[in-house]
């Protein structure tokens, strides 16, 4: 049997590997992070312990992707997540998780019906304001309240079929973005914790290693398959919010 110490030191550093990963590029591995802290804390604690590890690898993924991005996307992205942020901060204490859960859950089960139903045959919708404000401003908000931020994203960006690389440094640079946001509202409502700083600069090694892991990774899935796993991993995900949601309203 694993000492507790052990299993949640275990449980720690494969969080931190899937934030890295996820900052690399790798489709949306990081959601896997939360809920494997949330193993031996509340989710909420466990998003406050791994939101600097998130901003602390977003630099590194950043810097990976620094010449591979879309800058019309992040022109209208980041502005509108920040929107959103600012309406979960202020509506923080009227909504809850597992609306938000449910909600997202939805959009992302819709999203793979219409991808699956003809919608990865049609041909690329380019960039646009009203629906990069609507969905950034919809991600900003989920990721705040429920760090479900990439099936609204996926909405929008996945339909415009950018190049793999361009698509991932699009992602790791809004989402960067997005994370640096949410620490001041986040400092505000109590959600980090200085005692935890001693976890994190602990986890950050696993998590800078893994970040680089995923950028040599995803330069060399290929493009068809690099968005087959982004489709795969938002319905599997998907799923899981709406069971998360629906047992949260239940009581379970």
């Amino acid at each position: 049997m694993i000492a507790p110490d052990l299993a949640f030191a275990l449980a720690a550093g494969m969080a931190a590997f899937f934030v890295g990963m996820s900052k690399g590029g790798v489709p949306m591995i990081g959601s896997l992070a939360v809920p494997t802290m949330a193993l031996f804390m509340s989710p909420v604690m466990a998003a406050g312990l791994l939101l600097p590890v998130y901003v602390v690898s977003d630099m590194f993924g950043v810097w990976a992707y620094r010449r591979e991005f879309s800058g019309r996307n992040l022109a209208i992205l980041i502005p509108a997540a920040a929107l959103g942020i600012g309406i979960g901060w202020a509506t923080a204490s009227i909504v809850t998780d597992a609306m938000v859960m449910l909600i997202v859950g939805g959009i992302g089960l819709l999203f793979c019906a219409l991808h699956w139903l003809g919608g990865a045959r049609r041909a690329a919708r380019p960039a646009d304001v009203p629906r990069g404000v609507f969905w950034g401003a919809v991600s900003g908000f989920t990721s705040f309240v429920s760090h479900a931020g990439a099936p609204p994203y996926q909405m929008y960006v996945v339909p415009q079929k950018l190049p793999k690389m361009v698509y991932a440094g699009t992602t790791t640079i809004a989402f960067a973005a997005i994370n640096a946001i949410k620490l001041v509202p986040y400092w505000a409502l109590g959600q980090l914790n200085p005692a935890n700083l001693k976890i994190t600069a602990l986890l950050l090694p696993v998590a800078i290693a893994a970040t680089f892991a995923g950028v040599w990774l995803t330069r060399r899935l290929p493009e068809t398959l690099f968005y087959r796993l982004i489709v795969a991993a938002l319905f599997l995900l998907s799923l899981k919010l709406i069971y998360d949601g629906a047992a949260e309203l239940a009581g379970f």
